[in-house]
This record gives structure tokens, sequence and C-alpha cells, in this order.
């Protein structure tokens, strides 16, 4: 029974765990906690950013430059400045179209903002000049705008790159792609699309009295797989009546009728030479290089046309189980790829880079831990550092749990958050502990029951240890209302260091005197007689 009646609530948690039999499992379950948080935590290399925007796109045909501004640019950059939680507005004047980029302030809700956005553009719909076309709003978003993985397809043996077999080939991965887990936008990058080409000779167009236009329709006309749903019938069906593509060789389009002449049908054939090809007016063509050693020497070989695969997942993911997974369709189509001739490699990894950093620095913090566990054996002895070595991991534990189900992932910056606090978990336990050590050596200790002994000690440094840690958790709080990139890319270390510090408190109070209880003892002490018989200590 303990006679000293706590006055702080650290001698009353010391008090009310000391012989609880939950602490011990309480003690395990918070390790375990930790330990499954830091492996199933969303992991990234660098914390996301939440900067997004949009842009407005006005066509205007035939409109000079000179004119989409006046008309066009300005009056929307006047509209967009309406808006709170816009930052920046550039505006583009070209031929024919006027562009306004707007990009909202950071932390903003990128959906709010985008609905502001539109409501706005559609508010002042009848401000738009004559022969304006319907406005395009086009938002972004840089959480799914950054690929985390990239994959360069290649023609292997030093072949010319066959654009339409490697098209539909890396078209079908980039479908499987899409349907994997947590994957939020894939994207082709110096593909080129097989397509028919169709080259008119202006001379015989001219001869037969054509123009441009009627062989564009002709081949428009064709070119369609859509069904037509032609009404009901007396039985009250619904009648759907669907062409299969009429396009489907070289042939197909060379004998599109796209004229009568004197009675007689004018084929594309008869105006223009068709070829199956890619899209040439894509000019935009990738290359890739590769790089051997010789002699000690780096010499580059031939470069190849390439086709880049860039994989975005989904904001607060983990990035290295997304990349884990395409990695792995990746090889169940190895085969498929080499036996059509195809090679690849992957260019960009941004799940083993958020990997190897997050593992490099829970390295170092367990380092660290084991430095302080050291020092401690010097300062205090071997089971009272064996005491406050197991606070940390307690600590760490319970702030990675708090963490995750917060919605937060691990990155350099949260762990750094832990390493910059370390330091400071341990002092509430060594203060707990020496505090502890004290009273067990003092003159009066042993009339005391050793329960009596830990719940004083701990009730005694409650109130200054907690104003303390609360002194240097308000340092901490200033950070969270920085603004701007700064203030995002920062953010977790006001959120993690004052969970912590807090943590320390609880968990110094509770385990540091339940601990004590099992691995310490009162010393003997000894009594030496006066000289009057009596015995003193």
């Amino acid at each position: 029974m303990i006679k000293y009646k706590p006055k702080d609530w650290a001698g009353k948690l010391a008090a009310g765990f000391l012989k609880n039999p939950l602490t011990a499992v309480i003690g395990i379950t918070l390790i375990i906690l930790g330990f499954i948080s830091l492996q199933v935590m969303p992991r990234e290399e660098d914390p996301q950013i939440a900067i997004s925007g949009g842009a407005v796109i006005v066509p205007m045909p035939g409109a000079s430059p000179k004119e989409i501004e006046k008309v066009i640019v300005e009056p929307l950059e006047r509209k967009m400045r309406e808006i709170k939680g816009v930052k920046h507005i550039y505006g583009m004047a070209m031929h024919n179209v006027g562009i306004v980029n707007v990009m909202y302030k950071i932390g903003q809700n990128r959906q709010i903002s985008n609905l502001k956005l539109y409501d706005k553009v559609m508010q002042n719909m009848d401000k738009l000049p004559q022969g304006a076309m319907h406005p395009i709003v086009k938002p972004f978003d840089i959480d799914i705008d950054i690929p985390i993985v990239t994959i360069a397809f290649y023609p292997k043996n030093g072949t010319k790159a066959d654009y339409d077999k490697m098209y539909s080939l890396i078209r079908e991965f980039q479908q499987k792609v899409n349907a994997i887990k947590n994957v939020a936008k894939t994207q082709l990058k110096g593909s080129h699309k097989p397509q028919f080409n169709v080259k008119v000779d202006l001379n015989k167009l001219s001869a037969y009295h054509l123009s441009m236009g009627q062989i564009m329709k002709a081949i428009q006309s064709v070119a369609v797989d859509v069904p037509d749903v032609k009404g009901r019938t007396k039985t009250n069906k619904l009648l759907i009546f669907g062409v299969k593509n009429a396009i489907e060789s070289v042939d197909d389009v060379k004998n599109i009728i796209v004229a009568q002449y004197m009675g007689s049908p004018i084929y594309l054939r008869d105006v223009a030479t068709v070829e199956r090809g890619i899209d040439f007016q894509n000019f935009k063509t990738a290359y890739v290089d590769f790089k051997k050693d010789e002699k000690k020497e780096e010499k580059f070989l031939p470069e190849k046309e390439q086709v880049t695969l860039t994989v975005a997942k989904l904001a607060g993911t983990n990035a290295v189980f997304v990349a884990k997974d395409v990695e792995k369709l990746l090889k169940e189509y190895k085969e498929k790829f080499a036996k059509n001739n195809i090679g690849y490699i992957i260019t960009r990894d941004y799940g083993k880079r958020a990997n190897k950093a997050v593992n490099e620095l829970v390295d170092h913090l367990l380092f660290t831990i084991l430095i302080i566990a050291v020092m401690l054996v010097f300062a205090l002895g071997f089971k009272e550092s064996i005491i406050v070595t197991f606070t940390v991991p307690a600590i760490l534990s319970i702030t990675l749990f708090i963490a995750y189900i917060s919605g937060q992932t691990i990155n350099r910056i949260t762990l750094f958050a832990f390493l910059l606090s370390l330091g400071l978990l341990v002092d509430a336990a060594i203060i707990v502990i020496e505090n502890i050590h004290r009273h067990l050596h003092a003159h009066d200790a042993a009339d005391k029951e050793m329960e009596e002994i830990l719940v004083e000690a701990t009730d005694e440094i409650g109130a200054p240890t907690n104003i303390a840690t609360l002194a240097i958790i308000m340092t901490m709080i200033p950070m969270l209302f920085v603004g701007g990139m700064m203030g995002s890319f920062m953010k977790p270390i006001p959120l993690n260091v004052p969970v912590a510090l807090i943590a320390s408190l609880i968990v110094a109070y509770i385990f540091t005197p339940y601990l004590s209880l099992k691995l310490l003892k009162k010393p003997k002490h000894e009594h030496k007689h006066s000289a009057n018989g009596k015995e003193a200590h």
C-alpha cells in the first residue's frame, strides 16, 4: 500500500501503472504498433506539397495575338483576380487562341479552387467577344503530374523503331499499369501513333475541281464506329444501327468515294497516295543513350529512338509499393517485349530512392539510440541506461502511429523531425531515473517501501518537467504558421516534434517507475552506533 499521495499527474500516472499487469502489455503493444506503422506508412523521399492551379483556354479562329490579348486575355486576367486563393496569373496571347494560367496559393483545397475557377469562367461567358469558341478549363495538380516511375522502351539489336508494333504493345502495357492500385496517371512521351497517311496531289485535286474540305469530309464520313439510335419499331423495341469501322486497310482508304465527276465516282486513289505509317506531323522524337566502360574510359553507344511511359501515383500513397507493382507487371511482360524485339530500361524509380532514403535515416536513428544507451551507461549505470533506452523506441512508436493515423507520410523531413527531437525525448526519462536514484540513496530510503519511493520521486519532478517540455513545444508551434512552399515542406517538424515530446512525458511517468521497480533495488544502508548507544545512519 502506497502511503504517499501524489499531487501532480506525473505521480498519479506512476502510481496507477506501477503494479498494473497491463503496463507490460501496453509497452509491448506500443513497440509493435510503431513497427507496423513504420512498415505500412506511405514512403516518399520528400513530403508532397499541395501546389495546384488551372488553365483557361479560349480559341478564337482568325484573331491575331494583339486582338487575343485585348479582348480575351486581359479581361480574363481581371476576372481571375476576383477568385480568393489565387496567387499568380499568367496570360499568353497567340494566333487563334488565348490562355490564362492560374496558380493557387500553396495549401488551398484543390477541388474547391477548381470549382471557383470553373464558376468564374461560366459566370462571364456573356462577356466573351463574338467569334470566340467555348472556353476550356483544364486544372492541373503537381500531386499527380510528377511521375514516380519512367520506363524507356526502345528497339533492340540496332533495328529501326517499328512504331506500329511498339505503340500497340506499349499501349496494351499502359492499360495494365492504369489498373494498378494507387496509380493516378500514365503518359507516353516520344511516341508516334500509327495512322493512314493521305498525300493529296494538288494538281489532280484542281483538275477534278475538288477542295481539301471535300477530301476531309469524305474520310470522316466512314471513319466512325459509333452506334446510331434510329428510334423505336412498331413492336416498341429500340433499334440501334451500328456500322463497323469502314477503314481497316490501305485499300479501304483508297476506295473512298470523295465526289462525282460527269456521272462517274472519283475515288481517293485518283487524287492522292495512301500509305500506312505513323503521325509524321508529330515532330517530337525521344532518344535514349547507353554508356559502356572500356579500359576505364566512358564511351557512348549509338542512341536509339525510344518511347517513355511515365507513371504517377495518387497523393498520400506509398511510392515504394506502387513502383514495385509496376516493376512486377514489367517482369510479366518481359518475354512478350523480347519476342517483339523491344527492350526497356527503368530511367526513374522514385520508390527505390524513397525507400533507400527512409531506410538510411532509420539506420541513423537506431545508431543514435545506441550511442545514447552507451553514454547513459557511464552517466547513470547499466540498469538505468536500459530503462532510459527503452523509452526512446516507445516514444517514437507512439509518434509514428499518430502520424500514420493522421494521414502523414514517412519521408526525410519526418525522420529529421525524429532525429531533431531525439535528444529532447530522453530528458524526461533521465530526470525521472536520476531523481529515483537520488531518493534510493537518501538517508530515509530504508524506512520507505520501494513503491512509495518511485511514486514520490516521479511526482516530485512532475511540475518542473511539464513546464520545461511545454516551453520547448511552444518554440515549435510558430513553424505551423509559416506559409508558402517552405511552410508546407517543413510542416512535419511542428506536427511531430510536439507529439513526440508529449509522448516522452507520458512514457517517462509510466514506464520509468515500472521498469525501475523490476530492475532496481534499494541499496543497503550501513548503520553506525553513536556514543549513547543509539543507532545512527
